[in-house]
Formats: structure tokens, C-alpha cells, sequence
């Protein structure tokens, strides 16, 4: 282990810089330190090992006074070992605790419990310490549901310890840092047009409490997917408009997760329109920062957001499938290149397509939790797959319903007028019960669409290409034309160009 050798001299040298920066406060140079120089000692001293243990730093470092110190190095230092190695029960319930010692020395500052804690953190390591919290607890939750494959000790040790990575702590403590910062009344208020100051109190114009607010609202959306909850997770967004430039885009990690999340919650409602919208565009914020992510990655040796662009184009796969739209040239160029095979076979329509949707959805999906704890009486037990199960079961149901879509539209296209029983007969049914599937098409396709105010808000808006009417035995069909909205194609461009720019 790296605490039985002595502290090579460039390493101690960083943490008392990096003890100094975050005394001072110089954010920018915290933030470089935090980047770039972490990573390359990591990659040079500590690539298959553990950072020296915290009680190391505690005696040769910076003294057993600068306790705030302390916990922020605990938490790279557990994180890295989630990273690169692979966490024991012990150290899973260190990092925690660990995280309850951060949180409350933020929000309940033991020094003076009525003044904003004096910490000033880059924007980026804000957003990695909420996003790896909940990766901790969705890792645990994994952890744990292996009942079959825990030792004695281990069992023993999760049945004492049931508060360990509970949900409602995990919950209570980003509602905390929510509440803290009154992110929600200062969203609120700048939609309004007011001044977010005004609302924010003490804390909330502090950067620290403000950042930690807003991506705590961010990590809930993240969670609640996870936990399977899309009206809520959306819920929990509504003060945050995603047409426009928002704290999101501060951090590209960040925006993309917010994309994602909020696109999979639509997708799961059944609003494939909106996520088409949402998927579209953070590819195409992705391929045009491509260049800055390619520079990142060097720095650091991984691309965080590579594996989040693979499963976007396959979500992107299904949802583009279920409701063909017109999108941005490039990221339909790339979707063909990538899922052009698969969206084929997925609009056959027969049972060979379902289990192609659901080959997409399990590689596009995230890990899905459960928030209970399993029986521990029950050693043979292994209940990993068991949230994943529940949420692909809800997905092909709602699949189930909607294979025949692409098959109709596609005759559709081919006639103005035709008899119901000639249609069925094409796709392989009877007059009578394909009308079912006439009903389908409609009610699928007539879809509650975003058109302003909060995520959860909508219209029913129509759409597909092609609709028809029945007038007894025969369809009617006619193709619609949206006339294209000038004003909404500008003000979409200027805000895919501002992204670009950041």
C-alpha cells in the first residue's frame, strides 16, 4: 500500500500547494491543480494503487488542524480508488461517512452555524462531488443486491450498518443542499425576470452553496431515473430551462448528464418527440466540442463523456424509430453510421425487432437501482438484474403497442385513399382487429409535446408525416406539412452556436 513507503517529495509538494490554494482561495489555480495535475501524479506515482492514506497527509502534510482539508483529500482519495480499483465494504462505508462529514460541514457549519462555510471550489469539482456521491450510492446499491456472492463478515456488517448508502440520507442530503441555497427561488425569480439576489439569502449568493444547489437538483433527476420515477425526476427540473443557456453548460460533464436524463425520462413517458429534441442536440453539442473533449481526455487519459455518446445514439436509435423526425445532418449521419443496421431491423415490426429494441435499450439505459436493501436472509440470492427487469418490462409493453407503427406509416405513404381490410391484409391481419392498431397509430402519434414553460408541461401536437381519417371502410390519407417557423430555426441556431462557444 502506498502508506507503508515514504511520500515521494513531488507528491508532497502538490498537497502543500494545493493545502496553500484552497487557504487562499484562488479558485483558478485549485481548479488547474484539480484538473491537471492530479490526474498526471496519479497516472505517474499511483495507477494501480491507493493515494497515501488520509492520516498520512493528517501527519506529514498539514497537521491535525486543517480538518476541512482533510475531508476534501478523503474524497479524492476514495473516489480514485472507486476509479481505478475496486472498493471493499470497509472502505464503501469510510467514503461515506466521509461524504455526511463534507455535507454537514457545508450546510451546518460547525463554526458558525448562521454564516456560509468560507470554501471557495472550481465549478467542475462541485459537480464531480454531487455526481460521484450518487455514483457511490447507485455502486452500493449494486453492491449489496449480490447477496450470494458476501462473506459472513460482510453480511454481518450490512445487516448492523442499514443507514450505510440508505436512500432517504441520499435524498435528504441533496434536498438539504437544495433548500440551503435556495436554487429553486433563484431560478424561479431569473425566469421571472427578477433579481435571483433578492431570494437568495446569506448562502445562496455564495458560488459554493449556489453550484452545490443547482447541481444537487441535476443529481435528483439523475437519481430518480435511476430509481425509476421519470415524473419526478422531471419534476425536480422544472425551474431549469433547458432552451436555454443555462449553470448546466458551466460544466460539459453536466450538461450532457442533464440531456441524457431528461431524454430517457421523456422516452420512458412516451414523449419521443421531446426526446428526440433533447438527444439531438447534446449529440450535436458533443461533435462540436469534440475537439475540446479529445484535449481533456489527454490531460486527464479518459474521455468521461465517450460511453454517455455511444448510449445517447442508441436511445437517439429507438426514439427516431418510434417518431422518424428531421435532425441536425451530422447527428443523423453519425446515427446511420452507427445504429443504421438496427433501426432497419427494429421497423420490420415482428417479434425478431423486439428483441432488437430491447438490445438497444439495454446498452443505451443506465444502471437502474432498487432503494430497498435485499433480504440478507436469503444468502443464495442475486437481485442486480431485478430493477433492470421491471423497467425493460415497462418499456416493451409500451413498445409491444407500437411495432405496428412503422409498417403502417409506411403504406401510408404509398396511397391517398384504400380500404382498412386491404392495409390489413398487408400487414398480416384482419379488418376487423386491425383497427386496433389504426387507433394505436393515432393515440401514438398525437404525442404531449414541450412548447414552453417547465419539462413536465406540454400540448398534444401530432407527430407523424402521414395521417388519415376513416369514413366507414376506407382511409382517407393525406402527408402533413409543417411549415417551418423561421423565428424558432434562428433562435434554435444562435443557442446551438452559444454552445459551441463555451
Amino acid at each position: 500500500m502506498s502508506g507503508s513507503f515514504a511520500l515521494p517529495q513531488q507528491v508532497k509538494d502538490f498537497l502543500l500547494y494545493f493545502h496553500r490554494q484552497l487557504q487562499t482561495k484562488n479558485t483558478f489555480e485549485i481548479g488547474s491543480l484539480y484538473e491537471n495535475s492530479w490526474p498526471k501524479l496519479t497516472e505517474r506515482f499511483f495507477k494501480e494503487d491507493t493515494w497515501p492514506h488520509p492520516d498520512i497527509i493528517r501527519q506529514d502534510v498539514v497537521g491535525a488542524d486543517d480538518e476541512t482539508f482533510i475531508i476534501l483529500y478523503k474524497e479524492l482519495y476514495y473516489r480514485h480508488i472507486y476509479d481505478k480499483l475496486s472498493p471493499t465494504l470497509e472502505q464503501r462505508l469510510e467514503s461515506y461517512e466521509n461524504y455526511c462529514d463534507l455535507f454537514n460541514l457545508i450546510v451546518h457549519n460547525q463554526d458558525d452555524p448562521d454564516s456560509p462555510l468560507e470554501l471557495e471550489l472550481p465549478n467542475k469539482w462541485l459537480w464531480d462531488i454531487i455526481d460521484e456521491f450518487i455514483y457511490q450510492f447507485e455502486s452500493f446499491s449494486v453492491y449489496r443486491a449480490r447477496v450470494n456472492q458476501k462473506s459472513e463478515a460482510e453480511m454481518v456488517m450490512l445487516k448492523e450498518t442499514p443507514r450505510l448508502w440508505n436512500v432517504h440520507i441520499v435524498l435528504n442530503v441533496l434536498h438539504s443542499l437544495i433548500d440551503k441555497s435556495n436554487i429553486n427561488e433563484q431560478l424561479h425569480a431569473f425566469k421571472m425576470g427578477e433579481n435571483p439576489n433578492a431570494v437568495a439569502g446569506d448562502f445562496g449568493t455564495r458560488t459554493l452553496y449556489k453550484m452545490l444547489g443547482y447541481f444537487s437538483l441535476c443529481g435528483l433527476l439523475r437519481l430518480h431515473c435511476l430509481l425509476g420515477d421519470y415524473y419526478q425526476a422531471l419534476r425536480v427540473m422544472e425551474n431549469i430551462e433547458l432552451n436555454k443557456k443555462g449553470l448546466y453548460s458551466h460544466v460539459p460533464a453536466c450538461q450532457v448528464s442533464v440531456f441524457y436524463y431528461v431524454g430517457l425520462a421523456y422516452m420512458m413517458m412516451g414523449r419521443y418527440q421531446d426526446a428526440v429534441e433533447k438527444f439531438s442536440n447534446i449529440l450535436f453539442y458533443i461533435q462540436r466540442t469534440q475537439q475540446v473533449q479529445q484535449q481533456q481526455a489527454k490531460a486527464v487519459g479518459f474521455n468521461p463523456i465517450h460511453k454517455k455518446r455511444d448510449q445517447l445514439y442508441h436511445l437517439l436509435a429507438i426514439v427516431m424509430t418510434l417518431c422518424p423526425q428531421r435532425i441536425d445532418e451530422s447527428v443523423q449521419a453519425q446515427l446511420v453510421e452507427k445504429c443504421g443496421e438496427k433501426m432497419i431491423k427494429m421497423d420490420k415490426g415482428d417479434d425478431a425487432s423486439l428483441k432488437v429494441f430491447e438490445e438497444m435499450f439495454q446498452y443505451g439505459c443506465p444502471k437502474f437501482i432498487s432503494a430497498t436493501a435485499p433480504n440478507y436472509d436469503n444468502p443464495s440470492a442475486n437481485h442486480v438484474m431485478d430493477p433492470y427487469r421491471l423497467q425493460v418490462r415497462v418499456f416493451l409493453k409500451d413498445i409491444t403497442q407500437s411495432l405496428q407503427l412503422p409498417i403502417i406509416r409506411s403504406y401510408l405513404k404509398l396511397y391517398s385513399t384504400m380500404p382498412i381490410e386491404k392495409l390489413a391484409s398487408f400487414c398480416g391481419a384482419d379488418a376487423e382487429s386491425f383497427r386496433v392498431h389504426l387507433h394505436q397509430y393515432k393515440h401514438k402519434t398525437n404525442q404531449l409535446t414541450w412548447t414552453g414553460g417547465s419539462v413536465l408541461e406540454g400540448e398534444r401536437v401530432p407527430s407523424a408525416d402521414v395521417d388519415f381519417y376513416v369514413d366507414n371502410d376506407m382511409l382517407h390519407i393525406a402527408d402533413v406539412k409543417i411549415e417551418r417557423n423561421y423565428g424558432k430555426y434562428f433562435s434554435h441556431a444562435i443557442y446551438k452556436m452559444s454552445t459551441d462557444q463555451m
